[in-house]
């Protein structure tokens, strides 16, 4: 185990042990139930459970119901029951951006876990994530180790006014956390106020940065015949990929944000986790002409993203800016790898069949932006729309480094979200 990775079980046992009690979490309309056993080691179970079985020479997604399966082995029948939920709409749509642990998302929480589940839980993620350097599985464990950047941040420091439902990333609560890296640069301008009645933890209203704050769950049971959704997510995170009779029916919703945007770890490690999400499409709008851009351009501001949590199925009725039929195949070839990086976080063979969804699609694609085509300043906004692929990428001011800017995506699928197993019209 890597000393970063140490530190980290470390961080989420002191916040385990200073947690104490268990508590008991019921979220009316969430659709699911939640004990967060936060003094729980994982050594004693609850009771017997019957072992899953656990194939290590499987493949595809055959492979990721036996890393799922070799997971729910580690756990009690408490923990699996935390783990293992329906699939429901309500359940599959209970995903948030917030820094909102477990009262806004179903699952398991990762500062529960030993060191023993907590690998067997990041192996599911690695085998249901692509391989790619700074997308997939990688990008989603350095948006972890951000969250863990902030959670030091935050520790120092006075918390800030709870987040709202428009203002999508302050913190509300310090942490305890020990940091396993810092930031390159210290923030000027720390939050003030008071934490939110209810809080300084990962439960009962409270709001916390960290890598213990992240929940994987499993909606429906893992299999390679059924349907069910591997569900996982925390601030700035939310990943939903959906399985269908041994296929990936949907990698959508997928959120991705990121605060701070880069940061040097103690032993030297430089970290920019969507470096390449934001430099794709910096090529694209700096390929354009002024002409181009001037089509591209919408009339309207942006806050932030429109299709992020609680917006399912809301996408515009009508498709605007520049279509991408109107560009050269040199700037068309920018257009897909613009998308990439988002479609990355799945499997990689599903992720190039996505691809050359797209690609067929292309023509019928559009994309357009707000702001300034920069990606530096609050308000700066790049939209991608096709007949399938819908990616956002927004830039808004930092929450615990105020003076920097931080992002906001999401990649949604016209017709796969969820893999299309919920209507929201």
């Amino acid at each position: 185990m890597s000393k970063d990775r140490t530190r980290q079980v470390r961080a989420r046992r002191t916040r385990r042990n200073i947690a104490g009690a268990a508590v008991a979490l019921a979220l009316i309309g969430g659709g699911f139930a939640v004990a967060n056993a936060s003094t729980s080691t994982g050594g004693t179970k609850a009771s017997a459970v019957a072992k899953r079985p656990v194939d290590k020479n499987a493949k595809g997604v055959a492979a990721v119901v036996s890393a799922a399966n070799a997971f729910l082995n580690t756990l009690d029948s408490d923990q699996q029951s935390e783990t293992v939920l329906d699939f429901s709409e309500e359940n599959a749509t209970a995903w948030s951006n917030l820094p909102c642990a477990g009262t806004c998302r179903p699952g398991i929480d990762f500062g529960s876990l030993s060191e023993e589940q907590l690998a067997a839980a990041e192996n599911v993620l690695k085998v249901a994530l692509g391989s790619g350097k700074d997308t997939g599985y990688d990008h989603v464990m350095q948006t972890i180790l951000a969250d863990d950047v902030l959670a030091s941040a935050e520790s120092t420091s006075s918390a800030a006014p709870a987040p709202s439902a428009t203002a999508t990333d302050s913190a509300t609560a310090t942490a305890t956390s020990t940091a396993t890296a810092t930031d390159s640069a210290t923030p000027t301008d720390v939050p003030t106020g008071a934490p939110p009645s209810g809080g300084t933890g990962g439960g009962g209203g409270g709001f916390s940065y960290g890598s213990g704050y992240y929940y994987l769950a499993f909606l429906g049971t893992p299999s390679a015949d059924g349907t069910w959704q591997l569900h996982f997510g925390g601030h700035h995170l939310a990943v939903n990929l959906t399985y269908k009779d041994g296929k990936v029916a949907g990698a959508s919703p997928f959120f991705s944000g990121i605060e701070p945007t880069s940061w040097t770890a103690d032993d030297g490690t430089e970290y920019a986790p969507m470096e390449k999400f934001r430099s794709g499409l910096l090529k694209l709008t700096g390929s354009l002409s002024t002409e181009q851009l001037a089509e591209a351009k919408l009339s309207e501001s942006f806050g932030d993203v429109l299709l992020g949590p609680g917006s399912d199925g809301e996408f515009p009725e009508t498709k605007e800016g520049l279509k991408v039929s109107e560009l050269s195949p040199k700037q068309q070839k920018l257009v897909l790898a613009a998308i990439h990086p988002w479609i990355a976080n799945v499997d990689d063979a599903t992720a190039k069949q996505l691809l050359k969804t797209y690609a067929k699609e292309l023509k019928d694609t559009y994309i357009s932006y707000s702001g300034g085509t920069g990606l530096d300043t609050n308000g700066d906004y790049v939209r991608i729309d096709g007949p399938s692929v819908w990616v956002e990428f927004i830039c808004q001011t930092g929450v615990v480094y105020r003076d920097k800017i931080h992002y906001h995506t999401v990649y949604r699928d016209h017709t796969r979200d969820y893999g299309n197993e919920f209507s929201f019209s």
